[in-house]
């Protein structure tokens, strides 16, 4: 049945706070949102909320508007669906809501599709940034939400203050807040979950098992970080820190690929040398499948398995934060027998491509004979001589390998490792590209090492008679004094993110070591860490059982801690009607009680009757509580004090007994 009760319109001081609401309950969204589709989106709120600010927009107009909303966010997202582009949708029609916000109904509504917003922002970052905007967001939908209550119930008296909401508010929370504890810390967890967070729509930059020559120019300006490591014992130079990421084998003369077969293979056997590297990653989600470990990880850990080129994968994205405990070690032999197929996969070249690098590598084998190591030296001799690192080299054409080594001879790295490893595999040697990250920043504060995103390198491993697959940094070849042109120099020399800001590294350090206590403590807090919450206490490991009957024994003191505070959230809030209804409840244990429908004065009167004696004075409080609710001229907080301390101290006394000979002076 339709709900025949008359809607009721906003007055302008409503709707702005309603608006207002609205926006910050937007904003922890927005923010999370990739900037084009933020912006974008801003600017609609922005204007759709400026042309309806006295007016509802006609009814026409404002579907043209949503339409057009709604096509330019699917065309920037790509007409795909995932987490990032359902929020964005949802953060749309936020936007255009304001257009027809001018009833009770339609507020209530944008308000309560405002409360969606700060949690959809969480599905894109689980930080502490989303969730201080999202709680601030929270209250002030609240505030907005009781003033619309007002306005329903037609309160005509006095408006509540601001902190009166405020405090009704955040009793509301110290209501919920130990059950959420309770939950969040005692309820039993999985190890693993019955279903997966949906996956983004939207590329982000970070590694793939994929690489295009050139197209890595987002990602190695982007300082966000990809992981954090803590070393436990002996760390290593950060010249030796290779973070090992997909492997590429297969080459169609553009675009480097990982085959996908080669993961369920496994792992090539490896010698390691006498140093052990013990650590632990804590991983950024990447939305990949893949892990990254310092080169070479000695076996997968727990929830992930090891490829036949040593790449760590897990069944699962990493759409959350994850923390992996591994060991590496640098190899002395790796893979000293290679069979036949992958010797053919890395040998493979597609043909009709690069001519002459083909040749080139065909004179230096002639050249050189057997001695595929003198081919590896006089490669790198070469880069060394007359290569440079640039960033500014042309996306290239159809031999782009060609077009490399003989006419640009500038580039990173992904121009260098590429180039080397078709020239390798030209020469007979196989050969194998490996993506990942070099070095890190130590952070002091937390004695760990940051890697970030700009930090993604890619280098070579070329298979020789004896060592096996050996590791070769055609990058790292090239001088310090050809280096034309890196992100820092694009920046115009700030120095990326703690370059030449070397005054604000400690505050950046310490910015990064919260947000990592913060993923350590509350994203971090998995099935595994919450059996042994208790260890410290001796109460050894907590399994499935022992844990649901401690969050019932812990819930139930939370619910009556709900209780309690909502039996007390039900008294009256003006100190001065609270203490009138005490002085009542006082003289109804006489049998004197105050029904609903009597005045004030009438009952004082009443009662002055049935107690003479004490009818001046409650006359009196009466008269003095009617003109303090009902009076134009309201008395100041000194005079409501004043009267409440009055009212306290009131109590109902015996009459005096009769003097003798009744005589009644």
């Amino acid at each position: 049945m339709a709900d025949a009760r008359p809607s009721i319109p906003l007055d302008a001081a409503t709707r702005r706070g309603v608006v207002a609401a609205a926006a910050a309950g937007l904003l922890p969204l927005l923010l999370q949102l990739p900037q084009a589709i933020g912006l974008t989106i801003a600017t609609a709120a922005v204007v759709i909320t400026g042309l309806s600010w006295k007016k509802p927009l006609p009814a026409p107009l404002r579907l043209l508007l949503t339409l057009a909303l709604l096509a330019i966010v699917f065309n920037l997202t790509g007409f795909s669906l995932g987490r990032d582009s359902g929020s964005a949708l949802l953060a749309a029609m936020l936007a255009a809501k304001p257009s027809e916000t001018f009833q009770l109904r339609d507020a209530r509504s944008l308000l309560g599709f405002a409360l969606f917003a700060p949690f959809a922002a969480f599905l894109l970052d689980q930080g502490p940034v989303p969730l201080a905007l999202g709680l601030l967001a929270a209250v002030v939908v609240l505030l907005a939400l009781s003033r619309l209550a007002d306005l329903e119930s037609g309160e005509t008296g006095r408006p509540a203050e601001l902190r009166h909401r405020l405090l009704a508010i955040g009793r509301l929370m110290a209501i919920g807040l130990p059950l959420a504890l309770a939950a969040f810390w005692l309820f039993p967890r999985l190890s693993t979950p019955l279903w997966g967070v949906p996956e983004r729509s939207l590329a982000r930059t970070g590694l793939s098992d994929t690489m295009r020559p050139g197209e890595w120019i987002d990602l190695m300006s982007d300082d966000s970080p990809a992981l954090r490591v803590q070393f436990f014992g002996e760390t290593p130079d950060r010249q030796q820190m290779y973070w090992r990421g997909p492997v590429l084998w297969d080459f169609d003369g553009r675009e480097w690929t990982q085959p996908g077969w080669f993961r369920g293979l496994p792992a090539a056997p490896m010698e390691p040398g006498a140093v052990r590297w013990d650590y632990r990653i804590e991983l950024e989600p990447t939305e990949q499948r893949q892990l990254v470990a310092l080169d070479l990880p000695l076996a997968a850990p727990e929830g992930a398995r090891l490829s036949l080129d040593h790449g760590l994968h897990v069944r699962r994205a990493l759409t959350s934060l994850t923390r992996w405990r591994i060991q590496s070690a640098p190899p002395q032999r790796y893979e000293p027998e290679l069979r036949r197929v992958l010797r053919s996969a890395a040998l493979h070249l597609p043909e009709g491509f690069n001519p002459r690098t083909l040749a080139l590598a065909r004179r230096w084998r002639r050249e050189a004979g057997a001695n595929d190591v003198a081919i590896v030296e006089r490669a790198m001799a070469w880069i060394r001589s007359d290569f440079a690192y640039t960033l500014g080299t042309p996306l290239l054409g159809r031999h782009s390998v060609d077009e490399f080594l003989f006419d640009e001879q500038a580039g990173f790295c992904e121009h260098f490792s590429s180039s080397f490893v078709v020239l390798m595999r030209a020469a007979g040697i196989p050969a194998r590209v490996v993506t990942g990250y070099t070095g890190g920043y130590y952070n002091r504060f937390g004695d760990y090492w940051v890697v970030r995103r700009l930090d993604a390198h890619a280098w070579a491993e070329v298979w020789l008679e004896g060592p096996g697959w050996v590791r070769v940094d055609p990058t790292a070849a090239v001088a310090p004094e050809r280096i034309y042109d890196t992100i820092d120099d694009r920046a115009g020399g700030a120095g990326g993110l703690f370059g030449d800001a070397r005054g604000l590294a400690p505050m950046l350090d310490m910015t990064d070591w919260m947000r990592r206590g913060w993923n350590d403590f509350v994203l971090g807090f998995d099935a595994n860490r919450q059996r042994q919450m208790f260890r410290p206490l001796g109460l050894g490991d907590l399994d499935g059982s022992r844990l649901a009957a401690l969050f019932a024994l812990v819930a139930a003191i939370a619910l009556l801690w709900m209780a309690w505070l909502s039996r007390r959230g039900e008294r009256e809030p003006d100190p001065v009607l609270r203490a009138w209804h005490a002085l009542g409840q006082r003289y109804a244990r006489l049998g004197l009680e105050r029904p609903p429908h009597e005045t004030a004065r009438d009952w004082a009167a009443r009662v002055g009757r049935a107690r003479p004696h004490q009818a001046a004075e409650l006359n009196a409080l009466s008269e003095e509580l009617s003109n303090w609710r009902y009076a134009a001229h309201t008395p100041g907080r000194d005079a409501s004090r004043d009267l409440v301390r009055r009212l306290r101290a009131h109590r109902p006394s015996r009459p005096q007994p009769a003097p003798p000979n009744g005589d009644r002076r």
